[in-house]
């Protein structure tokens, strides 16, 4: 598995800015990645087991209060950036992608938005409408049909999710070292059969963060929305 995400690595190259969608999806990818990642030595059965294995990551990842670390992303066309995230729940996350990109995504409790540095937008959704409020909850429902599968393999364990109701038309794969129960990536596969894959790293938790890292610059936001220069 080391082998495969190092040749991912090795033939991709850094292109320009992610847009501000794709970094939505990113951020619900990520959000995934963690729950499942939370479950430190937590082994998973396959078969008709596997709902109730998942929904033990959940509750496992609902009793993280906060945590932060860093990422790198490798997208459908051969696209990487990376980043880093900070996460104080219920209903705060903060994602910070490098340079070339400037993409902030923001959630505060109330709302998510996604900004753009560089061409100065901002998009904003209600929390309660995007798959995050699940995520950032302080209680996470992972229902039977959200499981799509557990496999278990010699040298890969992988967990799918899919809802339409929460997720549409995507799927969301997570993947484990089988010897030590670590995550080593996970992949977002869209409606269209393309793939952006994530590896975290450096996570830690029980941190605290300053009181500014989840606050959205509703000013700027609701001036942009409105056209405003």
């Amino acid at each position: 598995m080391a082998k495969q995400i190092r040749a991912d690595v090795d033939r991709l190259s850094a292109t320009p800015e992610m847009s501000r969608r794709k970094a939505l999806g990113a951020g619900l990818g990520l959000g995934l990645s963690l729950m499942a990642g939370a479950a430190g030595l937590l082994a998973f059965p396959g078969g008709a087991r596997g709902a109730d294995a998942a929904q033990r990551v959940a509750d496992h990842f609902a009793s993280v209060k906060t945590m932060t670390g860093e990422f790198i992303q490798f997208g459908p066309n051969g696209e990487q950036t990376g980043g880093k995230f900070f996460i104080d729940r219920p209903g705060k996350l903060r994602f910070n992608y490098e340079a070339p990109s400037s993409v902030r995504v923001i959630a505060d409790g109330k709302a998510v938005v996604i900004g753009n540095r560089k061409l100065r937008t901002w998009d904003l959704y209600p929390l309660n409408k995007t798959p995050l409020k699940l995520l950032l909850a302080d209680r996470i429902d992972l229902s039977a049909d959200m499981v799509r599968s557990v496999t278990e393999d010699p040298d890969l364990i992988t967990i799918v999710l899919g809802n339409k109701t929460i997720f549409g038309d995507s799927t969301i794969s997570l993947m484990f070292d089988p010897k030590s129960f670590e995550l080593r990536q996970w992949t977002i596969r869209d409606a269209q059969g393309k793939d952006t894959s994530v590896m975290i790293f450096n996570v830690r938790t029980g941190v605290t963060f300053a009181s500014n890292v989840f606050k959205v610059p509703y000013d700027q936001v609701h001036k942009r929305q409105r056209g405003g220069g």
